[in-house]
């Protein structure tokens, strides 16, 4: 099982990180391994080598069969039901890793750092269109971020179609397909709730 993320997805996120001369031309991703998975809404434990860990909450797209070289029109073969992730970044280590040019798995691919819904919804309960959801997460009751998948810079069919052209897409992939603007720290005594579509899919304690 791969957890396969797509980074700056959403134009106001990009703004948001002062990289708006870096809006990609083709899906950028990249992985977690197996261990990052924050599962059950289990409490999520800030790391301590790093001074400033990130929420960024995104939809969570999860592959039903086996493809290679997707083709972008029957790339929806591929996917029936959505849940919700968190990408927990360790945003200093990746600020030090993006100066000096180095990858990216000490920020990205800690241990329970992709938050992962217990549930997930079959998108004919959402209405059939996976360019058509909107989600939104509260920290502390407060809203921080709130997003609709329309305005994704690259649909989710054409992730697909892009990422199998250079791996093959195994049954219970995930694909975490990028988050909107309002990222932010979290710290001890938080409480993150996340909702699809008015659904309560995450919610857990930051410790």
């Amino acid at each position: 099982m791969k957890i396969i993320c797509i980074g700056r997805n959403y134009r106001a996120h990009i703004a948001e990180l002062d990289h708006t001369d870096q809006v990609p031309t083709a899906p950028q991703f990249f992985l977690k391994p197996d261990t990052a998975l924050l599962r059950n809404n289990d409490p999520f434990y800030v790391p301590d080598f790093s001074n400033q860990v990130d929420y960024e909450t995104e939809l969570v797209v999860r592959i039903n069969r086996v493809g290679k070289c997707i083709d972008r029109r029957f790339a929806p073969r591929y996917y029936s039901e959505v849940g919700l992730g968190i990408d927990f970044t360790a945003r200093d280590l990746q600020r030090e890793a993006i100066a000096k040019g180095l990858p990216w798995e000490v920020c990205k691919g800690f241990d329970r750092s992709a938050g992962l819904s217990p549930e997930f919804v079959s998108l004919e309960e959402l209405g059939g269109d996976v360019q058509n959801l909107h989600f939104e997460m509260t920290l502390n009751g407060e809203v921080r971020q709130s997003g609709w998948t329309g305005d994704m810079i690259f649909t989710v069919d054409e992730i697909i179609a892009h990422v199998s052209r250079f791996m093959t897409l195994k049954m219970g992939d995930l694909i975490y397909t990028g988050t909107p603007v309002g990222v932010g720290p979290v710290a001890p005594g938080d409480r993150l709730i996340a909702t699809l579509e008015g659904r309560t899919l995450l919610d857990f304690d930051i410790r």
